[in-house]
């Protein structure tokens, strides 16, 4: 390498720190913006994993999840806010009305034509308490197991696990507070299931 090649180099390093190019180490926001995209995304699909189970169907899932995020919002908004095919999003929205899930109503127009209905999600809150009533009763028929097969008629119920909603404030960008509700459950303090500390 001659003395020549050595000044290009200096003035190629000169002239990309003069244009604001950077040469040093990784962007290091840039990698914590994509690990916290990963986490987030991890995140939601632990949150459809759970709602699926809920649900029963990760569809059904991902679209409560949405109609969370955007009430009101008819098959067609749905079809393509999650990306499911609009014949699916219509089958599933008709099952999740009918188990009482989503709600449904009449969106209003000035214009003549069709009015499509326009879904919104039970509160979270509401839905995990009618499946811990169906938790809670599996689990008090495997606690009293013994009894029903010794041919006792003892229906007590040793495990009681309640819903309790929570409101939280919490900022909403404005400088304001906005109330949060958070869902949680709650087994009332026992620790052992019989309802006894």
């Amino acid at each position: 390498m001659s003395a020549d090649d050595t000044s290009e180099d200096d003035d190629e390093n000169a002239d990309s720190s003069s244009l604001g190019v950077e040469t040093g180490p990784p962007d290091v926001r840039g990698r914590l913006e994509q690990e916290a995209d990963r986490a987030r995304e991890q995140f939601d699909e632990n949150v459809i994993d759970l709602l699926s189970w809920i649900l029963d169907t990760e569809t059904r899932a991902r679209i409560y999840v949405y109609l969370c995020e955007t009430p009101e919002s008819t098959s067609e908004e749905v079809a393509t806010g999650t990306g499911l095919y609009p014949s699916t999003v219509r089958e599933a929205l008709a099952e999740l009305h009918e188990d009482g899930q989503v709600t449904r109503t009449k969106r209003q127009s000035d214009g003549a034509g069709n009015n499509p209905y326009e879904y919104s999600a039970l509160p979270p809150s509401e839905l995990v308490s009618e499946r811990v009533n169906e938790v809670q009763k599996q689990l008090n028929t495997v606690f009293n197991l013994d009894t029903y097969l010794e041919g006792d008629s003892d229906d007590s119920e040793p495990v009681i696990i309640t819903v309790r909603e929570e409101h939280k404030k919490r900022p909403n960008g404005n400088g304001e507070t906005a109330d949060e509700h958070d869902g949680t459950a709650d087994d009332g303090g026992h620790t052992d299931g019989t309802g006894d500390e």
